[in-house]
């Protein structure tokens, strides 16, 4: 089944609004110039807006980082699916930072899943083992496990309506990627087939599954060859206007 390749950039704590801005207009017309490629770019919280008006009808979509799982109320520093939702087409969730750094239990994913779903948001799930459980062969549990937690119960409308982010936590920001081949191999005989279990064959072979973990304009197209990989969730990189244009080239 075809899948239309999608190359995210996770921005993180990084660039002030107009640092934000510069960068976007940097990047635009080398990704308006790729065609067959959906082009995302996650920002920090503080240039959603200003980023929404300047991205409208470019071609390039644009995502938050996180949510929260309720619509209002008192839950100081948060963003409601609402508010991520006036600005934004994708949200990313479940991200190892998040689970490691600040608590997010498998539980908070699953909510944060269904708030953004409910909410016509497109989640980006991103699922991975750390290099201790890769280590003592655990990858495939993990990974079964975590998408499992994170999507039981939860409906889709369409395959398009959810995409799933495989981050071996020991390659993000380290520079030591997972190999082509290793990643093909987890998403055929692991994420595919629970994804199946879910939702069913077809659902499964239709949702765009991404690689994420020091990808770069040198190796995307090594990762992109493989059958399995649907494109990219790039950190470090998408905060280069010439690196993620080559990443997003590399998916064409």
């Amino acid at each position: 089944m075809a899948r239309t390749p999608l190359v995210a950039g996770n921005w993180k704590m990084n660039k002030t609004t107009a640092e934000a801005l510069r960068l976007a207009e940097e990047m635009l017309p080398g990704l308006q110039a790729v065609a067959g490629v959906e082009k995302l770019v996650c920002p920090p919280a503080t240039a959603l807006m200003p980023l929404s008006a300047l991205l409208h009808n470019s071609g390039v979509a644009l995502g938050a980082q996180n949510l929260y799982w309720e619509d209002s109320g008192a839950y100081t520093g948060e963003l409601s699916p609402g508010m991520v939702a006036e600005f934004c087409q994708y949200v990313i969730i479940g991200h190892s930072e998040r689970r490691a750094l600040f608590g997010e239990t498998d539980a908070d994913v699953q909510r944060k899943v269904a708030a953004a779903l409910a909410a016509g948001l497109r989640p980006v799930l991103c699922v991975g083992e750390t290099l201790q459980q890769n280590e003592a062969g655990q990858a495939a549990e993990v990974l079964s496990s975590q998408l499992r937690a994170a999507l039981e119960g939860t409906q889709l409308s369409s395959a398009g309506a959810l995409v799933v982010a495989y981050e071996p936590v020991w390659a993000i920001g380290t520079g030591k990627a997972a190999t082509p081949e290793q990643t093909n191999t987890l998403l055929r005989n692991v994420v595919r087939p629970t994804l199946a279990g879910l939702y069913g064959e077809a659902v499964a072979q239709g949702l765009r599954v991404l690689y994420g973990g020091s990808v770069n304009a040198a190796n995307a197209a090594d990762f992109f060859a493989m059958p399995e990989i649907d494109g990219a969730l790039v950190g470090g990189a998408s905060l280069k206007a010439d690196e993620f244009v080559g990443i997003a080239k590399a998916a064409g």
